[in-house]
């Protein structure tokens, strides 16, 4: 019997430095596994939002390019700054107004060893199923609201007043709290902590508290869970990485504690990310956390692993929205399974980039992952 593939359309936003190698790098990949299994296929669209068009032009995605993204079925970005252009501009400009025009206030970042990468914890060097974590991000307010101002407006001025405020809502924390439950529900050890500073900041961060308890009262007996102050965490995440499995904190608190995570996970560049609309209302994005390396940008030394991950959160992503057509969800969450093995393959047989202490470049990770990925299927 035939059937007929399951097609995806995706939109690449590659943007600066290595984001434009690694997408490139995730795109040939993408493409290799979806030959191989013959069950689905994508259709890719690149647009070209770049630091480099944002000085030529005076922005980053044209007016109602944003909306213009709802009509894909997900976004797979690279990375987006360069040195000439502040960092603020390209995430108010870009990455923001994509996460909140299209819903994704949920940011999912897993962490683990890969075999044939070295941790600089020794609790992780006997044991690499230590660290084995999924910190679940608050993706759309707290922290990155967009709430305060500059008085005067500059700040160069000698009396400048700043203010930055954060905005939590009870329904934005439920949302993510619950999501997390669900997200610790599946995996093995069915465990949750929960990450605030509420000692010292008495309004938001006791809302998020609040919230939590009240949420976590429907999961009793099912998820196992705890609270930590985020300076306490950082502590607990080098002394204790057994103790944790599933991690939740705001927008600020786990954007800093998943770039710890992924250190201690042996490097930046492997690990991933999916900007989520659990909704699935509108398209979700996915990309590596790692930035967009100017120094190293066009050495062809980037490592791409964090973008296959990425792509492999993709594909498992899109597996939800699979509804029948083709030979649905089954094949592309073994697709996405036989792509984390691929990449695991990879690293354990030493072909990696410098960050990881190898000494292939970016092509050669990508080719040997592309081979492996030719035989996922068998």
């Amino acid at each position: 019997m035939t059937t007929t593939p399951r097609k995806f359309s995706i939109v690449c936003i590659p943007g600066d430095g290595i984001g434009v190698d690694i997408t490139e790098a995730a795109v040939q990949v993408l493409g290799t596994l979806s030959d191989t299994f013959g069950t689905f296929t994508f259709q890719f669209t690149t647009l070209d939002w770049s630091s480099k068009n944002y000085r030529q032009r005076g922005y980053y995605a044209p007016e109602g390019g944003v909306e213009g993204l709802k009509k894909y079925d997900a976004i797979y970005f690279g990375a987006v700054g360069w040195p000439d252009v502040p960092d603020h501009i390209s995430l108010w400009q870009m990455i923001l107004p994509i996460r909140t025009t299209l819903n994704q206030y949920a940011n999912v970042r897993p962490t683990r060893i890969l075999p044939g990468t070295v941790s600089p914890l020794s609790a992780c060097a006997a044991d690499p199923s230590a660290l084995d974590w999924v910190i679940v991000r608050e993706n759309s307010e707290g922290e990155y609201s967009g709430h305060g101002g500059t008085t005067p407006s500059s700040a160069h001025a000698a009396h400048t007043v700043a203010t930055e405020v954060s905005i939590f809502t009870r329904v934005g924390i439920a949302r993510i709290v619950r999501f997390a439950f669900e997200t610790a529900l599946r995996r093995p050890r069915r465990t949750l902590t929960m990450v605030t500073k509420s000692n010292a900041q008495r309004h938001g961060m006791v809302l998020w508290d609040t919230v939590f308890y009240e949420v976590a009262r429907e999961y009793d007996g099912r998820v196992a869970y705890d609270k930590m102050l985020v300076d306490a965490m950082t502590v607990r995440m080098v002394t204790r990485p057994q103790s944790l499995d599933t991690i939740v904190a705001t927008n600020l608190h786990a954007d800093i504690l998943s770039d710890l995570a992924a250190a201690l996970s042996g490097s930046i560049g492997i690990a991933p990310s999916s900007n989520l609309d659990p909704s699935r209302t509108y398209p979700s994005m996915f990309e590596p956390i790692h930035g967009s390396a100017p120094d190293i940008a066009g050495q062809g030394i980037a490592n791409p692993i964090g973008a296959f991950w990425s792509a492999a959160e993709m594909v498992r992503w899109l597996a939800g929205a699979s509804d029948g057509e083709g030979l649905g969800a089954e094949s592309m969450v073994h697709a996405a399974d036989c792509l984390m093995q691929a990449i695991a393959n990879v690293t354990e047989q030493g072909v990696k980039t410098r960050d990881l202490g190898g000494k292939s470049g970016t092509k050669e990770v990508t080719d040997a992952a592309k081979k492996r990925n030719a035989g996922a299927a068998d």
